[in-house]
């Protein structure tokens, strides 16, 4: 949930970013989680905000098996769509549950069977309360989140609008929505800090979106939800976003406009 206004049809969003988020996960931190499984014993994964199970499609071939992936999604339709058939590294057969889960809400117990905890493109959309809640739920288990936005874009070419379009998106995903203070950018800082707190280790690492002219469908949806939300955050901007939006798309439109989307994963446990 990198951005807070998508495209209607959110499975469609997710399958169109889907290549991108593939692309960015850190391999260092994947190398990391293969060290920490146990070798000896079928893999138990509990996927949180699974949506319909990208990280699975993801990771699941990285890893050896037999696996079971639990995925946990409040959205009914997504998890209707989730996964797929999948199959280890090793050619070992991957089993995929569903769980219509409020993830803010998750005990230890209820992960008490997981190998491993992942999820992706999820902490920028919660609390500082949820995210201790959750930390607290995973903390006993090797725990993956990835693409979690930071607050940085970089557009090639540069225009002299950029920087007031990402201060204003930034305080959009900051925003107080339905008496639910979003953390947005920081909530990787906050995340480290909750494991910290319990003892527990983290490594972060960069995963940046890279889009270019193969990516332009996807830029031409990113860009069009970053716009919205910017100026939804500070209508002043409603004066200049017409003319922003036509030289970036027109830019996207030959092949010119190049724009790297910065996020972290992070590796607790």
């Amino acid at each position: 949930m990198t951005t807070s206004l998508l495209p209607p049809d959110f499975a469609d969003w997710l399958r169109l970013r889907e290549p991108a988020d593939a692309a960015a996960r850190s391999a260092e931190l994947l190398d990391e989680v293969r060290r920490r499984l146990p070798a000896d014993r079928p893999l138990v994964v509990h996927d949180l905000g699974s949506g319909t199970g990208s990280m699975a499609r993801w990771l699941a071939p990285r890893l050896p098996g037999p696996q079971r992936w639990v995925l946990h999604e409040r959205d009914a339709d997504l998890l209707a769509r989730a996964a797929g058939d999948l199959v280890a590294a090793d050619g070992s057969p991957v089993t995929v549950l569903t769980r219509g889960s409020d993830i803010t809400r998750l005990r230890a117990a209820d992960l008490a069977d997981a190998h491993l905890v992942t999820a992706s493109a999820l902490l920028d959309m919660l609390t500082a309360e949820e995210i201790e809640r959750t930390v607290a739920a995973c903390a006993g288990h090797p725990t993956l989140f990835a693409i979690t936005v930071v607050g940085r874009v970089r557009f090639t070419p540069a225009d002299p609008l950029d920087a007031e379009f990402e201060a204003a998106f930034n305080a959009h995903q900051r925003r107080t929505d339905g008496g639910r203070a979003l953390l947005g950018p920081d909530a990787v800082d906050a995340t480290v800090a909750a494991f910290r707190r319990r003892g527990v280790g983290v490594r972060t690492r960069p995963s940046p979106w890279r889009l270019g002219p193969e990516q332009a469908a996807l830029t031409t949806a990113w860009l069009a939800g970053w716009l919205d939300a910017a100026v939804e955050e500070r209508p002043e901007l409603a004066g200049v976003v017409d003319g922003y939006r036509e030289r970036r798309l027109a830019q996207a439109a030959a092949g010119r406009l190049r724009v790297v989307l910065d996020h972290a994963d992070l590796l607790a446990g």
